[in-house]
């Protein structure tokens, strides 16, 4: 063999890993000790809230027989996450972000601990378990906006969108394989442990992120965390269209054109469930989760897209293509194909998004900013539960499915023609300071 021969041998193998390193996800933020802390926080959180987010409505509909109940459960959730999301956004702004996240995490964890007392023990009061699921949210939403506004602190602006990619990764993992073991634990080890084994793992959770920094509040920063500072971000984020856009967006995709209220009906009549539930109906609610997964697995080339702007326009308008395409399924491959590709579309639009919220915002500004995200995250879906199921009552499930993510691209170009300004934003060089 030639010397040239030689050199491009070793030149392939070479060229494929630089390739194949752009692909798969971008894992240099986990270089930087702090954030690696804070994200294996995060994949041990994912896994261990979804047992608990499967063992409160279990046990509820065991003490009392009723989907009504179940569905008082999202309700709960819902207004706790509402009220102490905004809440706890000014928290973090008003004080050392790192002592947010510990406090509120032991909160979470003392929670769940409480949960499986009263489960060990047979209580047996479904009120007891609705005013635990308060608390338990309460603390989570003051704990996610500080979690995610220490990123740009322990980060590179130019890492910012590779980071919240392996964030929303893990998460969609834990989605994907936490209610799967906890559908396989249960039979075994009983409900109550799914709570002990969610608390044991949010006392692990506190032992990684004991050693991280002090994140303090910056200079300009206001010592308070009450209502006037609360209106306060929300008067910032009034001047900033970039910002509102990507909430509008956010809005726009989950409200007109998430489906998953239908997804009981839709497993039945069109893809031919029995009664009770089977097995077309697991894999609507996973695929989603899964697609969204899979392209976390694959967001390395993504996640380093500058036109941030354009990147989750376009993605919005696939997840309302995808669910024009899902309504539209008569056999249920095709049906989870398209969901797929619909969870693909929301991660990329939920990382750069993310990398927006987070690089475009001022620092004193950002818990507030990601506390309002928090409501939104929570209440949009909950919303297209209500929306959805209206709809499908009037025109059926297959119209209100794909007419809602025609409505997507439809509202999509109009919000875009109204906040230019959004299209155009190009992630900064550096996250804005003040």
């Amino acid at each position: 063999m030639s010397v040239d021969q030689g050199s491009r041998t070793e030149a392939r193998p070479r060229s494929a890993a630089r390739l194949l390193g752009r692909i798969v996800i971008d894992t240099r933020p986990l270089r930087i000790r702090d954030f690696r802390r804070l994200w294996v926080s995060s994949a041990v959180t994912a896994v261990g809230s979804q047992l608990t987010a499967v063992a409160v409505p279990k046990q509820v509909y065991d003490l009392t027989g009723s989907s009504g109940y179940v569905g008082l459960t999202g309700a709960v959730g819902l207004a706790a996450l509402i009220v102490f999301g905004l809440w706890g956004g000014a928290i973090s702004d008003a004080f050392d972000r790192r002592k947010v996240i510990i406090v509120s995490g032991a909160g979470i964890a003392v929670t769940s601990g409480l949960l499986w007392t009263q489960a060990f023990t047979g209580l047996g009061s479904v009120w007891v378990v609705f005013a635990l699921l308060g608390m338990q949210q309460a603390f989570v939403a003051v704990n996610f906006p500080a979690r995610s506004a220490v990123v740009p602190r322990l980060v590179p602006a130019e890492l910012v969108a590779p980071a919240t990619a392996l964030s929303f990764t893990v998460f969609m993992m834990g989605m994907v394989f936490g209610p799967l073991a906890a559908g396989a634990l249960i039979p075994w080890l009983g409900l109550s442990t799914l709570y002990l084994i969610d608390t044991v793992a949010l006392v692990v959770v506190l032992l990684v992120l004991l050693p991280l920094p002090p994140i303090p509040p910056g200079p300009g920063a206001r010592q308070g965390a009450g209502l006037r500072d609360i209106v306060a971000g929300f008067h910032y984020l009034a001047t900033q269209k970039v910002l509102l856009a990507s909430f509008l967006l956010d809005i726009i995709a989950m409200v007109a054109g998430m489906p998953r209220a239908l997804f009981p009906e839709l497993a039945e009549r069109t893809f031919g469930d029995p009664t009770g539930g089977g097995l077309a109906l697991g894999w609507l609610y996973a695929a989603i989760p899964i697609g969204a997964a899979l392209c976390g697995l694959l967001s390395g080339s993504i996640s380093r897209l500058t036109r941030q702007g354009v990147v989750v326009t376009v993605a919005v308008l696939g997840w309302g293509a995808a669910m024009i395409g899902f309504g539209l399924s008569q056999l249920l491959w095709i049906a989870v194909l398209f969901l797929a590709i619909g969870g693909a579309a929301d991660l990329i639009s939920a990382v750069h998004r993310g990398a927006i919220l987070q690089t475009a915002s001022t620092d004193e500004m950002r818990g507030r900013i990601q506390g309002v995200f928090t409501v939104v995250v929570a209440g949009g879906p909950r919303i297209a539960d209500l929306v959805h199921g209206w709809a499908a009552t009037a025109i059926g499930t297959a119209a209100a499915t794909y007419l809602g993510g025609l409505l997507v691209i439809l509202l999509t170009i109009g919000a875009i023609a109204c906040l230019p300004a959004f299209w155009r934003y190009v992630a900064p060089a550096e996250p804005v300071k003040k």
